[in-house]
């Protein structure tokens, strides 16, 4: 299975990177370098340069999304299983959570200037509503009886979600970061073309401004790097923590 994974994962390389090829082929510009010349100058800079902003990156939307599941994942499960905290909190969850966050930058930055805490707190707000939302209607979902047997028992509400909750809601949850993860990513390289001077968003938009395509698209593949990253680690937490899902 992992085996044909990967002859998939490099056929798509492989159809991106002819795509890529043929277009700077055909154009014959430098607005759109061809792909070798790219992978070079990549491989020159990501050592000592590429490498540090792409750490920046990773690690602010790491923060981010471990403050979201803190925060988001037991605000889901409360909702889910208590049906007046729902009633309580849906409102607000239905007012807030349409808002495109990104036209929270400006406030955002208003209020927590500049710095790490606007970048952090825009990636947070990104994941955490989708968490919330999809734990919550994960354990909605769960049929009352399903408790049945371990209330008998004298279950504690901790020994609920332990054994029935937390493996009922794993797979949305799972899906549900994997659906942020890329707005995250998008709101995180407009957010650090502001009040930094480290983060791939910066490096991509500094290169521009220089007029240095070579650099930008450099840039651009290591964003599309982490992106994939994510998505590989998201997939192999779905195959290892819900394998009883798998059909």
């Amino acid at each position: 299975m992992e085996k044909i994974s990967l002859r998939m994962f490099a056929f798509g390389i492989f159809i991106c990177l002819a795509v890529w090829a043929s277009a700077a082929q055909l154009l014959q510009i430098p607005v759109v370098p061809s792909p070798e010349l790219v992978l070079i100058r990549l491989a020159q800079k990501f050592p000592d340069t590429i490498a540090v902003h792409a750490g920046y990156s990773l690690m602010r939307i790491m923060v981010g999304l471990f403050a979201a599941v803190v925060a988001g994942y037991p605000i889901g499960v409360l909702m889910g299983y208590f049906p007046r905290v729902n009633r309580l909190l849906a409102p607000i969850l239905y007012l807030s959570y349409p808002i495109p966050k990104i036209a929270l930058l400006p406030v955002v930055m208003l209020l927590f200037g500049v710095g790490e805490t606007s970048k952090l707190l825009l990636v947070f707000l990104i994941i955490v509503f989708q968490i919330v939302v999809a734990v919550r209607d994960a354990v909605a979902a769960i049929p009352s009886e399903t408790y049945f047997p371990l209330r008998v028992l004298g279950a504690s509400f901790t020994q609920l979600v332990r054994h029935i909750i937390l493996p009922a809601s794993l797979p949305k949850f799972i899906t549900a970061v994997r659906v942020a993860m890329a707005t995250a990513i998008s709101v995180l390289f407009f957010t650090e073309t502001f009040g930094t001077q480290y983060g791939i968003g910066y490096y991509i938009m500094d290169a521009w401004l220089r007029v240095n395509y070579l650099d930008m698209y450099a840039g651009i593949v290591v964003l599309s790097m982490m992106g994939l990253l994510f998505f590989v680690l998201l997939d192999f937490a779905e195959r290892r923590l819900c394998a009883w899902n798998r059909q």
